[in-house]
């Protein structure tokens, strides 16, 4: 027997940094990696899709989004079993029991909307633990293995939330404890758990039978999802109940972190090379982690640089937490304009202001100066 694990689609989601038509073009790549599991399940054989909490990323979503992503879901051809999660609880206001939902859902679609077994075909079983609340006050997954005999039926957990073991936390009593599944692949009540919360593909524990399969698109920069874009494709010998999960990656685009250390013009350089290298460009999100000392006229073509580039990637900033660049205009930067008068003790002042501890003035002057560098063609432009 063989199925699709994914989980996390949060179908809806915008990321506040998207402009213009990336964050368009980042929804549509959500909707392509789940209507692309029809032909995945197709090459393998697969018999049904779970999804494992947070389909939708809220339940207050525009019509087009439902609409557009139960097309989705309906092209993928097989079985897909949604479960609520902490972003779509099945609460009185739930994307599940809408109008629209209800009236466009189509066939192949099945939400996991009580607790407990559902079948799939005889000696095939799901055992859900949907959320109906953003807050549950309970282990939500344990509770629905309490009492589930090991009967020789084939039984697939499919659950959301945070793990003790990975995640320990006192004061929340949600979390999933590893046990309460590991006792229950023990004893043969269920032989797979199919985790939904973590975007990063995580297996939990040794027994290789707990896997997080992480959202197919990433979600985050890659400090905090490490290893987003996949889904598994998950064997159960119904023979023996062995497991075997082969991990596919589907995500197409790439959140990345560049930490970079900025004291020279050739620092400034690398850094240039280092974007103008990396591919899909309209398909990749940047921040850029920044540290060091520049003089005015290369912070100047610092800035034209990630002009340049903030029109070719989806998007490309400073993390503005992790960025410290210090502006400092260097000796004799500015005594070669063929400027005089006014004009050069303007100049003067400003280097001065510039050169000062007033944090806000600085700022000030050395955008002044950068403006100046480009006004007389320095090399920024």
């Amino acid at each position: 027997m063989r199925f699709v694990h994914t989980a996390d689609w949060q179908l809806g989601m915008t990321r506040h940094f998207l402009a213009g038509d990336a964050q368009p073009r980042y929804s549509a790549a959500r909707r392509d990696a789940v209507a692309g599991l029809g032909a995945l399940a197709a090459e393998t054989g697969a018999e049904f899709v779970v999804v494992a909490g947070d389909v939708f990323e809220d339940n207050q979503l525009a019509p087009e989004v439902i609409s557009q992503s139960l097309e989705a879901m309906r092209t993928i051809g097989i079985p897909v079993y949604l479960l609520p999660g902490n972003h779509d609880p099945l609460d009185a206001a739930s994307v599940y029991t809408s109008a629209l939902f209800t009236a466009e859902c189509p066939d192949n679609v099945v939400v996991l909307d009580t607790a407990g077994v559902h079948r799939v075909r005889p000696g095939l079983e799901i055992v859900a633990a949907p959320w109906r609340s953003k807050r549950p006050t309970t282990d939500l997954a344990s509770a629905v293995l309490d009492g589930l005999p090991a009967d020789g039926t084939i039984r697939v957990l499919v659950a959301h939330g945070g793990v003790d073991a990975l995640d320990p936390d006192p004061n929340n009593p949600a979390l999933i404890r590893l046990a309460a599944l590991q006792d229950a692949l023990d004893r043969g009540a269920i032989h797979y758990v199919a985790l939904g919360d973590k975007h990063s593909r995580t297996q939990v524990g040794a027994t290789g039978r707990i896997w997080y399969s992480g959202s197919p698109e990433p979600t985050n920069f890659d400090d905090i999802e490490s290893d987003p874009g996949h889904v598994l494709v998950v064997d159960i010998d119904e023979t023996d109940g062995a497991v075997s999960v082969d991990s596919r990656h589907v995500g197409r685009w790439r959140f990345l972190t560049l930490h970079r250390q900025l004291d020279t013009g050739r620092d400034v350089t690398d850094l240039d090379i280092n974007l103008d290298q990396l591919p899909d460009k309209e398909r990749t999100v940047v921040q850029l982690a920044l540290t060091g000392s520049l003089s005015v006229t290369d912070r100047a073509a610092l800035d034209v640089c990630l002009d340049r580039y903030s029109r070719l990637f989806a998007w490309v900033g400073t993390w503005k937490r992790h960025t410290h660049l210090v502006v400092v205009p260097a000796d004799g930067e500015f005594s070669d304009l063929g400027i005089g008068g006014f004009a050069a003790d303007a100049v003067e002042e400003l280097v001065a202001a510039a050169r000062a501890d007033d944090t806000g003035a600085a700022e000030d002057a050395q955008a002044a100066l950068a403006l100046l560098l480009r006004l007389v063609d320095r090399g920024v432009a």
